[in-house]
């Protein structure tokens, strides 16, 4: 059923109403804002268009057709399977000019409202949906309980801006439209298509994230664009890469269930970038446009698909636990497609193991065989679809919060927002972590199971938690420690190496750890009558380092959080040319060459801190961010 979109009406102080339009004005207009909180987005200057999942029509129902409605249709001839049957995606389509010049928008088309039949979407998971489509969202210029003498104070650049639109964040009924949602346009915009529908199309400018964007609405890569796009070095892209990341992008469209545009993007920037170091590539893309999220997942295929390349170490019956595990970081249909798409001398790709990856790989036909293997397994098991752990997290998750334990939901863990948290989310995060474990070894195999499992967890206080910080120097380690709350010790081996004299001093290192040890297991002893958290500040750089205070921690059965933080090299550098305390340059270039981050699953749960010094990311949270997903079970056809 195909619906045209509502008239918008305009604020009472909005100069571009015109005595045909709808305004809120007259008595209690407003009324539908006050004390609602909104969000207040960009209007672009373009044609309002609605998607279907077999369609889309301009805001006339029986719109024709017109050239500037071409690459449109080719944008829903690829996201449309994505859109269930029922749901609608309303947007503005900018490819041509109209009053307004653009020139580096991020895609031709932007969503700002998403509705299951009459109902529209909150804006969260409006938000979260066009994402997981491939749709950019409009820029948003104010966010906040609704304020009339805020939003008169907005000041916009109408040479460049149309104007603003308000609506609330909570979703609400058609029927309510005119209640939600409102907007302030400039004086003197033309309100008629007629000027531009039957001029020659002038096509706006896009910028360097369209790259991004294509990439995620299903288009064919541009290899050249994503590189510019992410900042990467021009010689990454040489020999072969675009060969490579197009049979990737065939593969990841060739799976039997559809993934999401963001796990499509992070598969084609890891076949572009499979060459460069995991760390530094984690800490590179994270400062840029892509976020800490996609970044890490980027870098954590980047890391994890030379594995699938060589024979299993152990016996296929541990195989399991090791795809699980695979699973919290990465989805295994994209790693497949990556590791089986990546090949040895000749191949597009290269060896996995060439310079500068810093992981070792095999070669050729015996390398595949190991690949088809690995997902004949994940396929057994379960797990080659997207978010294979989902369903058991929300049933352990649901479970707990019935029981008065954790009461998240898909927002995001409240122990994974700032570092702090509470008892009941600890507990919960705990219990996750160790249904997890056990599912990987068969142990159980539903959310029915896992709660029954989990019982001896459930009281946060029962057992101490340990916040290991992973960083090289200048990372913002301590400074993070500094502002955790309610933690009762932190073992510093940089304290400890300035009470022997210096902090710079590393000729005592084996004397320090070991009386750093000692102080942790006392510690923890300590915090687990009270379930207090103690805070482990060493660089903790390798999976053996790692390990050490990984070991006191299980024996003093600790709640174990990876605090991993990804700051780029030159603001390391940077940072450590003014520190009170400079490690050598030398040291810390070696630091740089040694970091490798531990993936999720190594800890119950893991922190991803940026450059700013705050929580960017979580893994292993029992109430893990919504995945942005246009919903991933639509199958495809045939």
């Amino acid at each position: 059923m195909r619906t045209h979109y509502p008239r918008t009406p305009h604020l009472p102080w909005s100069p571009g109403a015109t005595s045909d339009d709808v305004r809120t004005t007259g008595p209690g207009m407003l009324a539908g804002f006050a004390g609602r909180e909104v969000v207040v987005t960009e209007k672009l200057d373009g044609e309002n268009t609605t998607l279907y999942t077999d369609g889309l029509h301009a805001r006339s129902l029986d719109s024709g057709h017109h050239p500037s409605r071409a690459w449109v249709k080719g944008l829903q001839s690829r996201i449309g399977p994505g859109i269930p049957a029922g749901r609608r995606v309303c947007g503005e389509n900018v490819y041509a000019r109209h009053s307004l010049a653009y020139g580096e928008l991020d895609s031709w088309f932007y969503g700002f409202s998403v509705w299951d039949g009459d109902h529209c979407l909150d804006w969260d998971r409006t938000v979260l949906f066009l994402r997981g489509l491939g749709v950019p969202g409009p820029r948003v210029l104010w966010r906040g309980v609704f304020d009339e003498r805020a939003l008169r104070r907005l000041r916009l650049d109408t040479t460049r801006q149309e104007g603003y639109v308000v609506r609330t964040t909570a979703g609400f009924e058609r029927a309510d439209f005119g209640r939600r949602v409102a907007k302030w346009v400039r004086g003197g915009h033309v309100q008629t298509d007629t000027h531009w529908m039957y001029a020659q199309v002038v096509v706006n400018g896009l910028g360097p994230a369209a790259a991004l964007w294509d990439a995620r609405s299903g288009a064919d890569p541009d290899t050249a664009g994503l590189l510019r796009a992410v900042g990467a070095h021009p010689a990454v892209g040489a020999a072969g890469v675009e060969e490579l990341v197009s049979e990737v992008a065939d593969r990841i469209d060739g799976l039997s269930v559809r993934r999401s545009g963001e796990d499509r993007l992070a598969g084609v920037l890891a076949a572009a970038l499979h060459g460069v170091p995991r760390a530094a590539l984690a800490s590179r893309l994270a400062s840029g446009p892509l976020g800490m999220a996609t970044a890490r997942r980027v870098a954590d295929l980047v890391g994890l698909y030379p594995a699938l390349r060589r024979p299993f170490p152990y016996p296929d019956t541990e195989r399991r636990a090791g795809l699980v595990r695979m699973a919290e970081a990465a989805d295994l249909g994209v790693l497949h497609a990556l590791a089986g798409a990546v090949s040895g001398p000749g191949g597009p790709g290269g060896s996995p193991g060439s310079p500068g990856s810093g992981e070792g790989g095999e070669r050729g036909d015996g390398a595949d065989a190991c690949v088809e293997w690995s997902a004949l397994h994940a396929e057994e098991a379960g797990l080659l679809g997207p978010a294979p752990l989902d369903p058991l997290r929300t049933g352990l998750r649901e479970a707990l919060a019935a029981a008065g334990i954790g009461g998240g939901d898909d927002g995001g863990s409240g122990s994974g927002s700032d570092g702090g948290g509470s008892r009941d989310a600890d507990a919960a995060d705990r219990c996750w972590a160790e249904a997890r474990h056990a599912y990987g070894q068969g142990r159980l195999t539903g959310a029915e199971e896992a709660v029954a499992a989990t019982w001896r967890w459930r009281d946060g206080g029962a057992f101490p938690r340990l916040v290991q910080l992973c960083g090289p120097s200048g990372s913002g380690k301590s400074t993070y420690a500094r502002n955790l709350p309610g933690v009762e010790a932190c073992i510093s081996l940089d304290d400890l190496r300035g009470a022997r004299g210096s902090r710079a001093d590393q000729r005592d290192n084996a004397d320090v750890l070991r009386e750093g040890l000692d102080r942790l297991d006392a510690a923890l002893a300590s915090a687990a009558r009270r379930g207090g958290t103690v805070v482990w500040d060493a660089t903790s750089l390798t999976a053996q380092q790692r390990g050490l205070a990984g070991t006191v921690a299980r024996r003093r059965d600790a709640l174990v959080t990876h605090a991993v933080l990804l700051v780029e090299e030159a603001e390391l550098l940077r940072r450590n040319s003014t520190r009170a305390h400079p490690v050598p340059e030398q040291v810390l270039t070696s630091q740089l060459r040694r970091f490798a981050p531990p993936y999720p699953g190594e800890a119950h749960r893991t922190w991803y801190i940026g450059a700013t010094g705050a929580v960017e990311d979580t893994a292993g949270a029992i109430a893990a961010p919504m995945r942005a997903t246009a919903r991933t079970a639509t199958r495809r056809e045939g």
